[in-house]
């Protein structure tokens, strides 16, 4: 009579030394130290907050870590006499540029990449192919062009047409983006929509669309920030009375950067917004990220 072998242990994996220490010393430790590492990340900006808050003499005679010590030397004067000189009219040309300039192109880009991930048109592996290639494109090449172009049709140092060239430069990415996130969708969801009789734009706005959303915040938190930070872009296209805050912070650079009074709290204020926007979206910003990792 023969006896089965006894199956052999499987040999334990290995696992890695993050795992064992993180298991010897327990979760506890671990969120201490991610905390401490977030405590060490935003230090620049609480640094650039007090400096914002202290007057120039005491910016110029100590450190901004003295305010812990001396509280007294908080004062909002830096941010009166910023938003008395004008900058407030920046802020605002900086919101109607960005945010136009993501809305336009989350819109124009997530049609895109829907009519190139399911519908079938002839040369659509062709017209992607092109948009690809349009993403090694520098911006510094077409400055000079487009800047014609500009002055030909009247938009050259208007809002618009600084909303033009971000949306222009920003589509390539946002379509190659989105097209390849709605590639990963099942068809049989399309195909049941389909055979219910509902048209290209219904299946889009009802199905597609909603399931889209990580993916799009993700590209609206790319696209805002890239917008909202830029320098180059204003500096050509936007003249003095449509200036955003990068080029207003720009012109207010001294010799040796002494005008800390004015260049603090304006830098503040251009931070706080997009830090606001990225801690409130920051759950579909990484649904966004790891989305079409595993499938």
């Amino acid at each position: 009579m023969t006896t089965l072998a006894e199956p052999r242990h499987a040999r334990p994996v290995s696992r890695g030394l993050i795992t064992r220490v993180t298991d010897r010393l327990g979760s506890g430790v671990v969120q201490i130290f991610m905390i401490l590492i977030a405590l060490f990340w935003l230090l620049p900006t609480l640094g650039l907050l007090v400096v914002s808050l202290r007057g120039e003499t005491e910016n110029n005679s100590s450190g901004w870590w003295t305010l812990l010590t001396k509280p007294a030397q908080i004062t909002f004067e830096n941010y009166s006499n910023l938003l008395a000189s004008g900058f407030s009219s920046s802020f605002w040309n900086t919101v109607l540029i960005t945010v136009p300039a993501t809305l336009l192109v989350i819109g124009i880009a997530a049609m895109a990449g829907y009519a190139f991930a399911w519908i079938e048109f002839p040369g659509r592996d062709t017209v992607f192919l092109v948009v690809i290639a349009l993403l090694v494109v520098p911006v510094q090449i077409a400055l000079i062009p487009i800047a014609k172009m500009y002055g030909f049709l009247g938009i050259f140092g208007s809002i618009v047409g600084v909303v033009l060239f971000h949306v222009a430069f920003g589509l390539p990415f946002a379509i190659f983006l989105l097209r390849n996130f709605f590639v990963g969708i099942p068809r049989e969801l399309l195909e049941a929509a389909r055979m219910d009789g509902a048209p290209e734009w219904r299946i889009f706005a009802t199905v597609v669309f909603p399931l889209a959303k990580p993916a799009i915040a993700s590209l609206g938190i790319f696209q805002f920030l890239w917008v909202w930070n830029d320098l180059l872009v204003a500096l050509v296209f936007a003249d003095t009375d449509n200036q955003p805050m990068t080029k207003a912070l720009q012109s207010q650079m001294r010799q040796f950067g002494t005008n800390v009074d004015i260049l603090a709290p304006g830098a503040f204020l251009s931070l706080i917004i997009p830090l606001v926007l990225f801690f409130a979206f920051q759950r579909y910003f990484v649904q966004g990220l790891l989305a079409g990792s595993v499938k």
